[in-house]
């Protein structure tokens, strides 16, 4: 008797549902709390909340929280109702949710633990499969995307992150308010954005105010195709276009430094980083050490200072004056007889209107790429995936900022 009464103390089981029997099995180390009905339950279709007439009983049984050192598994005969418009179906149960093999109480802990740690650790932890514990992340992310409002969101990023080796790819699409991630679609085409627009409503799509994503043309072309005004609503990634200038400097550095190498000059050994290198992540003696190599007649020093030029893009504030000072720098940039240079200029100067979005906006993909070093932790953590739709799962799980937990928790 006191240990029916625990254990219906410890689920708060609802009448008429009560613990009939506890039984212990030393040798497979397992506690089986059996629940039963005092009374005979009105049967609720879970579809519709329509009365449904009794049809049969299903035994069932749901892994509990463990009992000290035991494994508590919970078991009932369920009742199942035939309903008018849903045919046959089971009631529902206060200590699980439908179609689950685990307590609510169960699968809480194992989302805790999720939150923490890989699906294997988890698995090995709880002495489950890890198909069980990704079934319980699965159930957690369409719990969790259910509950989810069809809010405006006013700023989003579009990025694309690895899926495995072979230049796969996932789309990310992240709310830039929050931080969190809104959809993941397979690949990086235009229908793999296509498919997060669509799943807006026409006033979701209206208040959308500004995109920030790199310059992938599949991207730009869904982008225009559901977003309204979107070719004043497009913010090429500012990080995305400093990469660029850093990318066309160092190839610049890289053709110079063969070309001294072979004459057996060294000047430029070692500097690689230095040229790379933020200004303001300098201290102030290894500033002065760069002085003889920046202020040089180095064809790289001359890309530097181009692209140190270009910072101050940023800082202004209208679109008029910004677009005189690109102007002048892209003179100066085409100038420069520096190929490398040459070309990221005539790249920028043909998306300049979508960069100049910026000064409007001031919105940048860094959230995108926030949360792209956390789904690349999810990678190595599962030292892989099987496929998009694992993968899909764990960065909503880890990243989508959803609700997961079981009703009531």
């Amino acid at each position: 008797m006191r240990d029916r009464g625990l254990y219906e103390k410890i689920l708060g089981l609802p009448a008429p549902w009560h613990v009939e029997d506890v039984e212990l099995r030393d040798d497979t180390r397992e506690v089986i709390v059996k629940v039963a009905l005092r009374r005979p339950l009105e049967l609720i279709c879970p579809e519709c909340g329509e009365v449904m007439g009794g049809y049969d009983h299903r035994r069932r049984s749901w892994r509990h929280l463990d009992t000290c050192q035991y494994k508590t598994i919970i078991e009932a005969e369920v009742p199942r109702g035939k309903c008018p418009t849903h045919g046959v179906r089971q009631v529902e149960v206060p200590w699980a949710e439908e179609r689950s093999r685990f307590t609510a109480l169960f699968e809480a802990l194992a989302i805790d633990w999720l939150r923490e740690t890989s699906q294997l650790a988890v698995a090995r932890r709880l002495q489950l499969t890890w198909a069980e514990v990704h079934g319980i992340m699965d159930r957690a992310v369409a719990r969790g995307l259910a509950r989810r409002e069809q809010e405006v969101i006013p700023f989003l990023g579009i990025d694309e992150t690895s899926f495995q080796k072979r230049h796969e790819y996932v789309t990310v699409v992240c709310d830039l308010g929050k931080p969190r991630a809104l959809y993941i679609g397979d690949g990086r085409s235009r229908d793999s954005l296509d498919g997060f627009y669509e799943s807006l409503t026409p006033e979701q799509l209206e208040g959308i105010e500004a995109v920030a994503m790199d310059m992938w043309e599949p991207y730009i072309r869904s982008t225009h195709a559901w977003v309204p005004g979107a070719e004043a609503k497009i913010v090429y990634d500012k990080f995305h276009v400093v990469a660029h200038l850093l990318k066309a400097l160092d190839d610049v550095r890289k053709q110079e430094h063969r070309h001294l190498i072979k004459q057996g000059d060294t000047t430029l050994t070692g500097t690689k980083y230095l040229w790379l290198q933020s200004k303001k992540r300098f201290d102030r003696d290894t500033w002065l050490d760069f002085a003889h190599v920046r202020d040089s007649s180095l064809q790289t020093a001359r890309a530097w200072a181009i692209n140190d030029a270009f910072s101050h893009f940023w800082t202004y504030v209208y679109l008029g004056p910004a677009r005189k000072f690109f102007e002048r720098w892209y003179s100066w940039a085409i100038r420069s007889r520096l190929e490398p240079i040459k070309k990221v200029a005539r790249m920028l100067k043909a998306r300049l209107d979508n960069i100049l979005t910026y000064l409007t906006h001031r919105i940048t993909n860094a959230v995108a790429e926030g949360l792209n070093a956390k789904i690349q932790w999810i990678k190595r953590t599962a030292r892989g995936f099987g496929n998009r739709a694992n993968f899909r799962t764990a960065i909503l799980f880890h990243c989508g900022g959803l609700d997961l937990y079981p009703h009531g928790i």
